[in-house]
């Protein structure tokens, strides 16, 4: 990211990386959520303390990657019995529905669910290779991967289901590759040679699973989560005179009949009551409008 700030901190339509996926977990009701840190660990955990969230530092100094960090969460799950979902902090396009979808389809006889996509571009992600039945049989790593498996366009980007199990398994994993990192990816082979099934949940929008590792992904995933907002309020009767220009963070709220004029801009926790209208090009931070009235074009205020 090119930035002193942990990129899970970095914000989009007005929610840092990591709270827009916790908030697309939270309706799941888990029984515990921990959360990985590393670089910048002590910013991660004061950003969100009170959240209810238990922290992790994955320890360097016993290896690396994905397997060695699913390994390191054990740390906060101890005691814990149950399904094991396991996400990545940079993707905040993720939907709730997805991951109830996933959930769904763990049942009797299979230990592991993934979500797969085809992607356009699938560079530098995992290929996932199927059987001769269509069912998964591996997930190649794009450095392991040969030119055949390259050319495979549906992907695993990172959203996972494990049964209680896996933290059993994941003690097996190598570091015996090319990247030499422990890969949560070698997990399906130890349940497939078990004899248990993983299922996968093949997502047709390449965007919900977008990663953010730049700023470039960063402005990809404001635009998309700001164009789904302004469609959820138009739905619920809200007017935007010209939604281009109409920006609006994660966080506000609109009561009914609310008119925006062209090139409003409302952050934070800002509250619009029933009836209310905002003059072009105004700027409103974390403040409450009563109902009825009438902002002027041009108004920066913040509460």
């Amino acid at each position: 990211m090119r930035s002193p700030l942990p990129k899970v901190l970095h914000e989009a339509a007005g929610r840092p990386l990591l709270e827009h996926v916790l908030r697309a977990a939270a309706p799941l009701a888990p029984e515990r959520t921990v959360v990985m840190v590393g670089f910048a660990g002590d910013e991660v955990r004061e950003r969100f303390a009170g959240s209810g969230v238990t922290f992790v530092t994955q320890d360097f100094s016993t290896g690396y990657g994905t397997g060695h960090a699913l390994r390191e969460s054990a740390k906060g799950l101890q005691g814990f019995e149950g399904n094991v979902l396991v996400l990545n902090g940079d993707g905040p396009l993720l939907r709730t529905r997805t991951l109830a979808a996933l959930v769904d389809t763990l049942g009797a006889g299979s230990g592991m669910a993934l979500v797969t996509c085809r992607f356009s571009d699938p560079s530098g992600l995992g290929r996932v290779v199927r059987g001769p039945d269509g069912r998964l049989a591996a997930i190649v790593e794009e450095k392991d991967a040969t030119p055949e498996q390259r050319a495979i366009t549906e992907v695993n980007p990172g959203v996972y289901l494990f049964d209680a199990t896996v933290f059993a398994r994941a003690q097996a994993l190598s570091a015996d590759n090319a990247a030499g990192e422990y890969y949560i990816t070698d997990l399906p082979r130890f349940y497939l040679e078990a004899g248990e099934r993983v299922e996968t949940l093949l997502v047709d929008d390449e965007t919900e699973l977008l990663g953010v590792n730049d700023k470039r992904q960063l402005a990809l995933a404001e635009a998309v989560l700001r164009e789904r907002i302004r469609r959820r309020w138009l739905a619920e009767g809200v007017t935007m005179l010209d939604p281009a220009t109409t920006y609006l963070d994660d966080g506000v709220e609109l009561g009914a009949g609310v008119v925006l004029e062209q090139g409003v801009v409302l952050r934070g926790a800002t509250r619009v009551g029933d009836g209310a209208r905002v003059g072009a090009y105004s700027v409103l931070t974390d403040l409450e409008v009563a109902p009825a009235a009438y902002i002027l074009p041009h108004t920066v205020r913040a509460g």
